[in-house]
Order: structure tokens, then sequence, then C-alpha cells
């Protein structure tokens, strides 16, 4: 039994003071302390939540656990603060292995360097005898010393590949960062990682997400994709030993190289993936890139530095006209879509192919989303409720940053500029809102998440309100969280919820954010976490064993 809580269920506006039961994973009853106790045994375990939020676990709906998990145990870069530190933290990584025929990591900020590209020569200061190469924070650019580059054949005659560009020197050489699709220029030259690296990233990753109150998830990324290893196998042997606890979904990675002859490959890669509490059941397309390399899709040209339109208007990585053949056979298979849609013209082009499947196919039990979703237009706001098209928010992107203010906004300019996460204008048009975290992208905290969704800034910003139009309530983020991401996870009727029946993955958090001003909801902090009744996680557990 849960004691002294409070409460928090999708359909509440608040919380509400209440007890809940478990037995045998399951939900028991949920109501007063009197009802609850007239439901359970005198001998029932009593948790106290000591006033307290219970809800049910968070489920991030796009996440990369296992390779953020593999560049924990890498060189990893996530949370340094400047260029420097960056250096820093490469050099100690370097000189500590050097058996490592390869540099390899990720989490470096586009923001710590001019234009947001960094230099080879500055890489080849602190590591002169190998090759280095280190993919960025949001995974869409990476960092190049010389000897990599050399290893990869990549100079002055190279010329940029379809889906991405190189930046370059003056005399056209390659200058060390590398965008999108030229990232594959040199990932087939580097050691890929293990399977064994794969494993021990999930089950680290999965540790840490539990310590967060996520309990489920859908990975955006499953297959050959970036340089790492099949997940497919990592999860199936995860699950199939019992060691993933997480109720997870995998999206297999479309391979915009080829075309619609690998429906039946994913078709048969679900039905040998599944295994336990890991069901491969969606497929990921990627249809553009990011705005700060101008690589994410727009109806309209970026602007220059001047403020004057380029003839850059970002790139469709897969043919809008054979993306809706694509989603229409995949809708057809049983596919869920989960798409990477992230400018306006992405945005659109991904609606576009959903409204080619329901053309095609009529309604289905399928779940399409379109992720990330910095730039809608005002006019295809209202097309995701009028097709069903859930809304996968990453909230905690929405706020002033640096990124935001010197790599974004100058180069969309003021109109589009308010046209970036428009989490409110969805809701209020009807659209099923759904929340993840892109991590190692950023923060995995759903708290962190939370927080800018409703303040519209980060925790501890002093910087304005971003659009704070477009902000959400409590309620409707711990929903998008909850029930929102447990929908496209196909599993809303077993999770996401408190009631009885279903799975008792819950999360207790220390304080109950309704109670406090908005501005303090960051300040709550995960307690329990449990997923099938069982104790994932305990604060008082870690704090003693960091003692």
């Amino acid at each position: 039994m849960f004691l002294n809580a409070r409460l928090y269920t999708a359909g509440q506006d608040t919380s509400v003071p209440g007890a809940l039961a478990v037995r045998d994973g399951r939900i028991l009853a949920v109501g007063s302390e009197s009802e609850v106790r007239a439901a359970v045994g005198a001998d029932a375990e009593v948790v106290d939540v000591a006033g307290g939020l219970l809800l049910p676990g968070f489920q991030d709906a796009h996440v990369h656990p296992v390779l953020a998990g593999i560049n924990m145990i890498r060189c990893d870069l996530h949370g340094s603060e400047s260029a420097q530190e960056c250096l820093d933290r490469i050099a100690a990584y370097a000189a500590s292995h050097p058996e490592a025929p390869w540099i390899l990591g990720a989490g470096w900020s586009m923001e710590f360097f001019p234009g947001g590209t960094p230099t080879r020569q500055a890489l080849d200061a602190v590591v002169p005898d190998r090759p280095v190469y280190l993919t960025n924070r949001d995974g869409h650019g990476a960092w190049a010393n010389s000897a990599a580059l050399r290893a990869a054949g990549i100079d002055a005659e190279t010329v940029d590949p379809v889906d991405g560009r190189i930046e370059r020197e003056a005399d056209g050489h390659p200058s060390g960062a590398l965008h999108e699709g030229a990232m594959s220029l040199v990932i087939p030259h580097t050691p890929p990682a293990t399977p064994a690296e794969a494993y021990q990233g999930l089950l680290a990753a999965q540790a840490y997400l539990f310590s967060l109150g996520i309990t489920a998830w859908q990975d955006a990324a499953v297959g050959e994709v970036f340089g790492f290893p099949d997940l497919l196998d990592a999860y199936r042997e995860a699950a199939e030993a019992g060691d993933l606890k997480a109720r997870v979904v995998g999206a297999l990675w479309w391979d915009r190289e080829t075309g619609i002859e690998q429906v039946d490959e994913h078709v048969a890669r679900r039905a040998s993936g599944k295994a336990g509490r890991f069901r491969p059941i969606v497929v990921k397309i990627m249809q553009d890139g990011v705005a700060e390399n101008f690589t994410a899709a727009m109806t309209e040209p970026y602007l220059d530095g001047c403020g004057c339109a380029t003839d850059n208007a970002g790139l469709s990585f897969v043919d809008p006209e054979a993306l809706g053949t694509y989603v229409a056979r995949l809708d057809a298979e049983g596919f869920s879509v989960h798409f990477h849609a992230l400018g306006d013209r992405a945005v659109r082009e991904a609606l576009d192919a959903v409204a080619s499947a329901r053309a095609a196919n009529g309604p289905s039990e399928n779940r399409h989303h379109l992720a990330h979703l910095q730039v809608v237009h005002p006019d295809d706001v209202a097309r995701f409720a009028e097709l069903g098209a859930a809304a996968n928010m990453q909230p905690l992107w929405a706020c002033h940053e640096p990124q935001m203010d010197e790599l974004t906004i100058p180069f969309l300019g003021d109109r589009r500029a308010a046209w970036q996460y428009p989490f409110k204008a969805l809701a209020d048009a009807g659209a099923h809102l759904v929340a993840g975290s892109d991590w190692s992208v950023s923060s995995a905290d759903p708290l962190d998440g939370i927080h800018v969704a409703v303040n519209r800034s980060f925790p501890g910003s002093t910087a304005p309100a971003f659009f704070p139009e477009n902000a959400l309530t409590l309620a409707q983020a711990l929903t998008a969280y909850t029930a929102g991401s447990a929908y496209v996870n196909h599993q809303e009727d077993v999770t996401g919820h408190l009631a009885p029946g279903f799975h008792a993955d819950l999360v207790v958090l220390d304080r109950d954010p309704f109670a406090a001003p908005a501005e303090e909801i960051a300040s709550a902090s995960v307690a329990r976490t449990y997923v099938g009744g069982e104790l994932v996680y305990s604060a008082d557990t870690a704090r003693n064993h960091h003692q």
C-alpha cells in the first residue's frame, strides 16, 4: 500500500489526496486510505509517500538509451560547459586509453564554437597521433581531427554527399566539422561498437532512466545506425535474459539509401525481435536534419547573418512523394511510423504521408507520430488532430539558450521563430500530445522537460519565457509524459494511468509539484520507481550507496 500520497493520473486537473494498493505486479485499488486498506490484507507492506506525488511511471517517447549508454563508457563530453573543457576531457580520455586505435565519443555543443563548427586543428593539438571522431550533442554533426579525415580519405576534392555537408576552410580543405550525411564518410572507418558494449550500454542506460522515474520508452533508432551495432540484438537478448525490466518499443530504422523493398525486412525483424518486454513494432523515418546546421527542411529558405534570404531551405532526406508510398505500405503492414520532422516543410511532408496512408488504407489502430516539431507552419497545426497524428514533443528545447538564440533564431527570422514548439496551439487544436527527451541529445530528466513545457524557460534561467503563449499546464505536461506516451507505445490499456488492473509501473516524487509555484517544478526529485510492482530505484538506496 502507498499511503499519505497525493495522486495524479490523466484526466485530472490537479493532484488529489489518496492511497493505492498493488498486488502481483498490478494496481489492485485506488482511492481513500480506508478504501484501499479494505481491499488488502493486514500484512501488506506500507510505503509512506509523506505527501509526495504518486503517478504512473514516466514514458519517454523518443530516446536513444543504448547509444547514450555506449557513449557513457566512451569519451563522454555531455555536460561540458566550454570548448576548453571538451578538449581537456578528450586529452584525458586519450591519455588513459593508450590502446584505443580511435578516440570515439559524443556530447560537444555547437554553441562552444564560432558558427557552431569546431576545427580539426584544435583536436590535433590534444590528440595528434590517432584518429578522433566525436559526434555532437544532437547527433547531427561530428568533429574529426586530421588523422580521422585522412583515414576516411576526405580532402579538398571530396564532394559533399546529397544528404550532408563537409565544412571547409578557404582552400576547400575539410575543416573538421561534418554535418548530417557527411558523417557517413567517416563512420565505416571507425571501429564498431561491440555487441558486449551495446549490452553494457543498455543496462547502464536503463539504470539511469529508472533513477529519473522512466519505466517505459520508445527507442527511436533500432538498427545499424551511426556506426553502432544493430540494437535489436541487444534488446532481444536482454529481454530474454530478464535483464530488460523496462517496457520498450523499438522503432526500426528506415534506411533512406534504399526504398520500399526494406518493408519485408522490417516485417521479419518485427517478428524475430519480440521478446519479453521488448516489441519492435514501429518504423522510424528521419525526414530532415536540424536547424542549427541549416539541414532542417523549411518551407522558405534560411536567412544569412545579415537577415537576407539564402538559397538553402534545408534537406528532405526522403523524397516527399516516395514518403507517402512508403508510409502507406508500412501502415498496411500494421506499423506505426515515427517521423523525425523538425522543420515546417518536413512536418508538412510527414503529415502529407500520413494523409496518403489514411487515403490508401482507411482508419487504423496505428499510432503515427511526428517528433521534434521545432517549426510548425500555422496552416498545419490543425492537421494533427484531423489525421490522428500524435505530436511527439521534446519540451526541454522550448527555451532561450545559446544554441537557440545564437544559431537558430537569427537564421529563421522573427516570424518563423514564433512558430517554434507550438505545444499549446497543438493541444488546443485537439492533437494528442506525447513527450520524450531525445537523450543523449539533451537531458533525459522528465521533470526538467515538464518544467520547460510549463514555464517555457530552463530551471534557474533568468532568460525571458520562450513564446509563453504556447506553455502547457502542469497537468497537460504530466499527461503527455505518462498516458500520452503510453498511447504511441500501444500500452495505454495497461500503463500510463492509476487504475485497477493496470501494471504497477509507478513513480514517487519527493514532493507534489501542484502544491508549489510553477517555477519550482524542477526542484522535485524521484524518490522511488517501480516496474510491475518491483522496486527498481530508491533514492535512499542510491544515497547510501554513494556514501
